[in-house]
């Protein structure tokens, strides 16, 4: 069948220079990295003891990763040949796609390891810091990790956008769907295994730690403190840091794949301007980060967020009357793309003031997420407050009303990010295509602050780390023990409120995919069958039954995800206990815990349990798009964009309230450490631990993984589904295979025992 043939789109002259000028800035943003790191360094590392206990958690989080790494080589070894069997344009795309799939797992896998290398090394600096020097240079050594995971993420996601741009040119969206692949299905493994391994650790010392013995969170006696301060680390550092990065990167493929379309070749070299702009803003965002004296971390961080995230906005306004044209008579290259042939109009209005006005949506967007999730999960606010208030009734209290907190929040959370999507959508005037570009466009401005969010991200497990070391080291008392619990509840929200931002990262890219898989249907459709595609009703039952299958695969993912936790967490706990009673003098500090015993079943548990996971989001696009049409498909995504944002604020709102809401309690509120309500509080921190650190951040990648599957399969599922290459008879075999590949690995996870007997 004919397809509609896209315009050539060539990047050359001025335009090439400036996306040259772009991958300099991306090499600059590499040496501030570099730069950040080697300061975190030479700062002091402490005590003898403070060093042992740090050494112990870096060997522990290098043996997981590189455990990891060697697993998830089998799985990008079979993502790429069959990434070579899928059709393409020409052979050049077809192995540069899979080439690139390469680069941005390798991308991907180089930022969480690189992150969290750092970040297991600043930990005892934090804690040295805040001993010996105060408040202020303890947290600026946090920041300036961040910092440096930062400036990586950033650097990393603009110099493999721009080299492909560079190279390839007018196929360098078909190229880029395999890096931005290659980069969301990495960071989906590191999420669901990272998440796993931190929690499972992070419950089981909680239960006996806590709860049952009575001692404090990090005490040294706790055979699972070692592997939850390496789960921290790569949970938290190495998971986040990929997941962020992987946002970056597929926002960034949306853009440039729609831009081509709408803005012609500038509209190959826009999308990069912008995130180059986020790049240098962030670099001032962290030198606008200096600590005052007694001021609160929040306050220091949050300032330097929203100041950053101005001069973004004005630079981008800027940028974007300076570089655009005021009508779409003086673009290039727009006359044959797809989405035209549905459009209900003609391009219209000024490009310049239609990109304003969605990069500021973007980053307005942030910010309001930001301001939302620290409402929801802040110390200072009504609704931890309440939380913590429940546990003088007991734990049932406490888990009711933290649901409800995540609850509640989903709804005001999705209504901020439908009114970004639906504002940007607007601005394209009845044309498709500029409408799905200024969406992208949304996504590229929230990718400003990417730089500013890692940076808060990381702060939040090197702080927390840092509280551990000096605990088990015993090594910090007094003032400097007071810091660090300050700042352990700073990144205790800063966490928070960064999921909350990867969220919307993950809906404006996930939307903006959504709107190039539409493309690369119409265009396998050709002109005189686009209407196809319009005939997507929701009442159509293919519609509606890919939407319920796009909804239950975020279930079933979530569920799975929490049910691992669970599993490998009743492993540690029964571990936790024999050694309690086993090894003489635990209690007394005569003896000393296996640490090592602990990290090995996390580490096992962890990698064991996220091949269900990664199998599902890969194989679900293919079974529904090969077995149920096109039309399914497109309801797929829907439901799973839908679905997948509730569900991934709701879990990780909850989880955030939880967490905070014992932090009030042993601040001495409701009678502080060892009453019935902290007790009553750290159950409910240990139901919001697989939510807010597990299945919540998982579903971000989640979507994008399927959005970027669904756009690889697009073609041939059209092109089997109708028209002259029609084959029923295969399509139908490649949906039964995708179904019995996921049913086998969901019948594995669950012959698994749910109860860990001893």
């Amino acid at each position: 069948m004919p397809g509609i043939v896209p315009a050539v789109v060539e990047v050359s002259g001025g335009n090439l220079v400036l996306v040259i000028v772009v991958g300099l800035i991306a090499l600059g943003a590499l040496v501030m990295a570099a730069m950040f790191r080697s300061e975190v360094l030479a700062a002091g590392e402490g005590t003898p003891n403070m060093k042992t206990i740090a050494q112990a958690v870096q060997e522990g989080a290098d043996a997981y990763l590189q455990r990891q790494f060697r697993t998830l080589a089998i799985f990008a070894a079979v993502a790429f040949f069959a990434l070579l069997a899928l059709p393409a344009d020409d052979a050049t795309v077809r192995i540069f796609r899979s080439v690139f799939f390469l680069v941005g797992a390798g991308f991907s896998a180089a930022v969480g390891y690189f992150g969290m290398s750092l970040a297991v090394r600043a930990n005892l600096r934090v804690a040295a810091a805040a001993n010996t020097e105060g408040r202020e240079p303890a947290m600026r050594i946090g920041l300036r990790t961040g910092a440096t995971v930062g400036m990586l993420t950033v650097g990393l996601g603009l110099l493999g956008a721009s080299l492909v741009v560079i190279l390839f040119q007018d196929k360098a969206p078909k190229v880029l769907e395999g890096f931005g692949f290659g980069a969301a299905l990495l960071a989906m493994f590191m999420r669901v295994g990272g998440g796993i391994f931190t929690k499972a650790a992070d419950v089981g010392a909680d239960l006996v730690g806590k709860v049952e013995q009575n001692i404090p969170e990090d005490d040294p006696r706790n055979a699972a403190t070692i592997a939850d301060n390496v789960g921290d680390n790569v949970g938290d550092c190495a998971g986040m840091a990929a997941d962020l990065f992987e946002s970056y990167a597929v926002t960034l493929v949306a853009a440039l794949i729609l831009g081509s379309q709408a803005f012609g070749d500038k509209g190959l070299v826009y999308p990069l301007l912008i995130p180059a702009i986020g790049a240098l803003t962030a670099v001032a965002g962290v030198y606008f980060t200096t600590p005052k004296a007694g001021e609160n971390g929040l306050v220091t961080i949050n300032r330097a967020f929203y100041l950053s995230a101005g001069i973004a906005a004005i630079a981008s306004v800027a940028l974007s009357f300076v570089y655009l044209p005021t009508s779409f008579n003086d673009f290039t290259g727009l006359s044959s793309s797809a989405l035209d042939a549905i459009s209900t109009s003609t391009p219209d209005g000024n490009p310049a003031l239609i990109a304003s006005i969605a990069v500021v949506i973007g980053i307005v967007l942030a910010a309001a997420i930001l301001a939302l999730t620290g409402y929801y999960t802040g110390t200072e606010y009504r609704p931890v407050k309440d939380v913590g208030q429940t546990s003088l009734t007991g734990p049932a209290t406490v888990i009711l009303s933290g649901l409800s907190v995540g609850l509640e929040s989903a709804v005001y959370t999705a209504i901020v990010l439908g009114g970004a999507v639906f504002g940007a959508f607007l601005l394209g005037t009845g044309s498709l295509s500029i409408s799905l570009f200024a969406v992208a466009l949304a996504g590229c401005g929230l990718l400003t602050t990417v730089g500013s969010i890692v940076a808060m991200d990381t702060f939040g497990p090197v702080s927390d780390n840092a509280q551990g070391v000096a605990e088990m080291s015993g090594d910090v008392s007094g003032e400097g023990a007071q810091i660090l619990t300050e700042l352990d509840a700073v990144g205790n929200t800063t966490k928070a409120i960064t999921k909350g931002i990867a969220i919307a990262t993950a809906v404006l890219a996930a939307t903006a995919l959504f709107g190039s898989y539409a493309t690369s249907v119409l265009e396998e459709l050709g002109p005189d069958d686009s209407g196809e595609l319009l005939h997507a009703f929701v009442f159509d039952p293919s519609v509606l039954v890919g939407i319920l299958l796009g909804s239950a695969v975020v279930f079933l993912f979530s569920g799975l995800a929490i049910n691992a936790v669970g599993r490998a967490a009743g492993a540690v706990v029964m571990e936790v206990r024999r050694q309690f009673r086993e090894i003489p003098g635990i209690m007394e500090g005569t003896g000393r815990p296996e640490y090592g015993k602990v990290v090995d079943i996390v580490t096992r548990d962890s990698l064991r349990e996220l091949i269900t996971p990664g199998v599902l989001a890969v194989f679900a696009p293919i079974a529904v798009g090969f077995g149920l049409g096109f039309t399914a498909l497109a309801g797929f995504l829907a439901g799973a964009i839908g679905t997948g944002t509730l569900m991934a604020v709701f879990l990780a709102n909850a989880g955030g309230a939880w967490d905070n809401a014992k932090k009030l309690v042993e601040d001495g509120l409701h009678g502080g450490k060892g009453s019935d309500a902290h007790a009553a509080t750290v159950i409910g921190d240990t139901v919001g631990d697989p939510f807010k650190d597990t299945a919540g951040p998982a579903i971000n990648p989640l979507i994008k993984v399927m959005n970027l599957v669904s756009l690889l399969i697009a073609s041939a599922v059209v092109s089997m589904s109708v028209g002259e290459d029609q084959n029923d008879a295969l399509r139908i075999v490649i949906s039964l295979v995708a179904v019995a590949i996921i049913a086998a690995v969901v019948v594995m996870s669950k012959r698994r025992a749910v109860a860990i007997e001893a």
